[in-house]
């Protein structure tokens, strides 16, 4: 498996006319591994995985895996509440070649502890492939606990976490519980840099869809413990990584990407809208403050 660290991106869903746009989702790869990035995560909660069929869902993951052809590690999101479905999806991802895959804390349905234990245990026993486990509370509503997150990480194949409940608390108690080869992973780009002084590898980052090379720099310094760079990046970015999240993501990298003239459309599919008017302007001005208009 390729080394799991540094900034990767959780890469949107190019959309047009109600289809993925294939085109698009094509140059959106390249422009990311052009920019330096770590790694590649299609198919997660900011490529619209909610609402993409299953057919699009693997389709995704099978066209991203031999875009990329080895050049980064690709992490397919395979998540969902239904683990019948996640085996389904982390099964197509493996045959597709994906590195490994992330799976999220099953949503809407709110299981114990035990069951996200067995949840996830249960896609591992189906499929052997590296798993990133995926915990964002604020979508999910259940918040999986670090001695979870330690019961879990004693299995095979589970090799990281994307912990995205905004906790350094949290993130701590997950690495003084876990083993020491165990990765993990800022879910939230304002975490990453504290992320990684406590310890963590990375970040899963939205951000970097439009900036690639300034958060992949910026992880890098970080963890070589270059901590004056690492801030003056953390900082640069600081009002750009609020903007991706002033509106329902991922319309904010969407339209960004658009106004780039990286992906041809901002479009998004219901229930998400794309951005009024107010929010553009928001979006434009800080792009603008970054060097990116």
């Amino acid at each position: 498996m390729q080394k799991i660290q540094g900034a990767m991106t959780a890469i949107v869903t190019p959309m047009r006319d109600g289809k993925v746009d294939e085109q698009g989702l094509t140059d959106l790869i390249n422009f990311q591994i052009d920019g330096g990035i770590h790694g590649l995560i299609p198919c997660g909660t900011t490529g619209e995985s909610a609402t993409l069929s299953f057919s699009e869902h693997k389709r995704v993951i099978e066209m991203t895996v031999k875009i990329v052809d080895g050049r980064v590690p690709v992490i397919a999101g395979t998540g969902a509440n239904n683990t019948i479905e996640a085996i389904e999806l982390t099964e197509s991802a493996k045959a597709s070649g994906a590195d490994a895959v992330l799976s999220v804390v099953p949503y809407y349905n709110k299981p114990s502890q035990e069951g996200l234990y067995c949840h996830f245990k249960a896609i591992l026993d189906a499929v052997d492939i590296p798993m990133v486990l995926y915990n964002v509370p604020g979508r999910t509503v259940t918040n999986m606990l670090p001695a979870t997150v330690a019961r879990l990480a004693e299995l095979d194949n589970v090799v990281a976490i994307k912990e995205a409940s905004g906790s350094l608390n949290q993130i701590s108690e997950i690495i003084r519980l876990c083993p020491d080869d165990f990765i993990l992973l800022s879910g939230d780009d304002f975490t990453c840099m504290p992320t990684v002084l406590v310890g963590g590898k990375g970040v899963i980052s939205v951000t970097s869809n439009i900036m690639p090379r300034e958060m992949a720099n910026m992880m890098e310094a970080a963890l070589a413990g270059d901590l004056e760079t690492a801030n003056a990046i953390h900082y640069k970015l600081f009002g750009l990584m609020g903007t991706m999240f002033c509106y329902p993501s991922p319309a904010p990298a969407k339209k960004a990407l658009q106004l780039m003239g990286t992906i041809a459309s901002p479009e998004v599919r219901l229930p998400m809208t794309e951005m009024d008017e107010a929010t553009i302007e928001k979006l434009t001005t800080e792009m603008k403050s970054v060097g990116l208009l």
